[in-house]
């Protein structure tokens, strides 16, 4: 049963108590129940991604990549090379333009060194360490079967690891992040600002529509549905400035092709692209900073946090008995509003349709931040922390029907 309870993490300045939505034992609505822990890594894992429907890879700051099946959690191979924490990883799919028989994997590291691996062999195919810099980042562009690399400058390469080009030096700065636009652009990203090919997000909390075409603002918001009073002046909708050192940054972004799901300190915020309005949030979805979200194709969005949870949210129809205007001012405790904020509010809201984030799960396994995490409709979810471990989450009612059929299978070749 949902319950709000009081309280908050302990730091080491004061902190005022906040409003932290749980969830009890009874969760009808949460398939994970059954989960599998994978060891393997001996520092905090980062990095995952998908290799193919039943493998996918992950890496860290021990400088080791490794390979998992992700339907029976076996170590398939161990990637050693790289001296240093890995910085970002990538995978070079098949493509029709390759000449390759197998998908390969892109790693680079803190070490100043990119490597190729072939990931049926586990074997290293090539290794680039002509670098003035870590490279931060790598991008593959699967059409144009290149590659980019993202450090002091941005190199594009072949699935040869030949240079085809490179830009000049970014003067005190590092590319953080690449993403692709129409006609072949590409955006480079500098001082770690997180972008989107919809929309870019600052630590302020400002988020910003950009037409990929010819770089116009198409829309902008930085009032993200928190009321501050004040005795002498109007009520504004605006991130809160609470102890928590990183509340207003935008740490994630995602998208579909209505919404933006933007993470914002310890919240969740749903942007709609049509209404260039908020039109659903948890202020306090987790209790610590939200790393990363991701919405999945059954209409649930899922979020991980520092405080080492994994939750899971449906946006839902407001009900429209419910007063919204009254439950957002009591959702914070502030006291009962004046007319004149119950007035402002209430046409704020009336421009928009809104809707709520209900909470429908709580994963618990971590003891450490959750960096990210994966999905797969077949598989569950996967994350990965900085207690060093991979847990895979899986539907434990599926899970016991194919156990259920493993072991018919097996009691009728037995009696044959």
């Amino acid at each position: 049963m949902l319950r709000w309870l009081l309280g908050g993490r302990d730091v080491q300045e004061p902190v005022e108590k906040s409003l932290i939505l749980c969830l009890g034992d009874d969760q009808p609505q949460n398939p994970y129940t059954e989960l599998q822990v994978l060891k393997g890594h001996n520092d905090i894992v980062r990095f995952m991604v998908w290799i193919d429907d039943t493998r996918f890879a992950s890496a860290g700051d021990d400088g080791v990549v490794l390979l998992w099946n992700v339907q029976t959690g076996e170590r398939l191979h161990e990637l050693r090379g790289h001296s240093r924490p890995i910085t970002g990883i990538a995978l070079i799919p098949l493509t029709y333009h390759s000449q390759s028989e197998s998908c390969r994997l892109l790693t680079a590291a803190s070490d100043r060194t990119v490597m190729i691996w072939d990931l049926d062999t586990g074997s290293q195919i090539h290794l680039l360490a002509d670098f003035q810099s870590s490279v931060k980042c790598l991008k593959v562009i699967e059409r144009l079967d290149v590659w980019l690399s993202g450090a002091d400058k941005i190199c594009v390469w072949n699935n040869r690891a030949e240079l085809l080009c490179k830009t000049t030096c970014f003067k005190d700065a590092d590319v953080s992040l690449m993403i692709e636009l129409p006609k072949n652009n590409i955006a480079a990203v500098i001082r770690k600002e997180l972008n989107n090919t919809f929309a870019t997000g600052s630590h302020v909390g400002e988020l910003i529509i950009w037409d990929a075409l010819d770089w116009s603002v198409k829309g902008f918001e930085s009032h993200f549905w928190n009321v501050t009073s004040q005795s002498d002046k109007p009520a504004e909708i605006k991130i809160s400035r609470t102890p928590y050192q990183h509340e207003a940054c935008i740490h994630h972004l995602t998208a579909d092709r209505e919404n933006i799901f933007a993470a914002i300190g310890t919240g969740i915020y749903v942007y709609n692209l049509q209404t260039k309005t908020v039109i659903a949030y948890q202020q306090v979805a987790h209790d610590s900073r939200v790393l990363h979200i991701a919405k999945l194709p059954n209409r649930q969005l899922v979020s991980c946090s520092v405080d080492g949870s994994v939750r899971l949210w449906e946006l839902q129809e407001l009900p429209p008995a419910e007063p919204a205007t009254s439950g957002i001012f009591s959702m914070w405790g502030i006291g009962k509003p004046n007319k004149q904020q119950t007035q402002m509010a209430k046409r704020k809201l009336d421009c928009s349709v809104l809707k709520t984030l209900e909470l429908t799960g709580d994963l618990i396994g971590h003891s450490g931040a959750v960096q990210m995490f994966l999905h797969s409709k077949d598989h569950g979810i996967v994350t990965c922390s900085t207690d060093h471990l991979i847990i895979l989450w899986k539907d434990g009612e599926k899970e016991s029907q194919l156990r259920s059929k493993a072991l018919f299978h097996k009691l009728e070749q037995d009696d044959v």
